[in-house]
């Protein structure tokens, strides 16, 4: 087995929201921990971020459909949030939920010959989820750092949390048992 980290749309403009912003510390903490143990372990950790153009070029239906966008490259709300220790990993662009869309994650999750993706981030509901969604339709097993993941709709959440895992077979664990799994994979990438 082979594991990889993938911390999703830890950027400052995600945290603006109340709710999000509230857990900010807490899910900023649990993600370092997480980069941490995978760095330890010598396991590839992915940064994966949102950034849109001004031009709409790059914008969602919902986006263009309001005429208002956001993340746009260049600006703070694009920036990681204060706090993130990621000096060194690779950052992927993406302008969709999955962190797959528009990125070569793939294909460099396949380089490394990883099977297991660890998702942390934000937000569970849409971008951490369509993540683990695209994650199972490309053959790879997700699980999820339950303490490093938050969303702006808990109920969202626990709902798509709930089928995925039971339709998908993938897991949600603890902190210790993320970092078990780290230290567990037969090949350091």
């Amino acid at each position: 087995m082979v594991v990889a980290l993938l911390i999703i749309d830890m950027q400052k403009a995600f945290f603006e929201d109340e709710v999000l912003g509230k857990q900010q510390d807490r899910v900023v903490q649990a993600c370092n921990t997480a980069i941490a143990d995978a760095r330890e372990a010598g396991a590839p950790v992915y940064v994966i971020r949102t950034e849109h153009q001004r031009d709409k070029s790059t914008w969602t239906v919902s986006m263009l459909d309001d005429d208002q966008g956001f993340l746009f490259t260049g600006t703070e709300q694009a920036e990681p949030v204060d706090g993130l220790e990621i000096d060194g990993f690779p950052q992927l662009v993406k302008t969709r939920d999955s962190a797959f869309f528009g990125t070569d994650l793939l294909q460099r999750l396949r380089n490394l010959g990883v099977d297991t993706v660890v998702l942390a981030g934000v937000a569970t509901h849409n971008c951490v989820a369509q993540t683990a969604a695209d994650a199972y339709a490309n053959n790879l097993r997700v699980v999820y750092a339950e303490d490093a993941i938050a969303s702006t709709n808990e109920e969202y959440a626990r709902d798509v949390l709930r089928v995925l895992m039971d339709e998908y077979r993938q897991k949600a664990l603890s902190r210790s048992d993320v970092r078990q799994l780290f230290s567990s994979q037969s090949v350091n990438a």
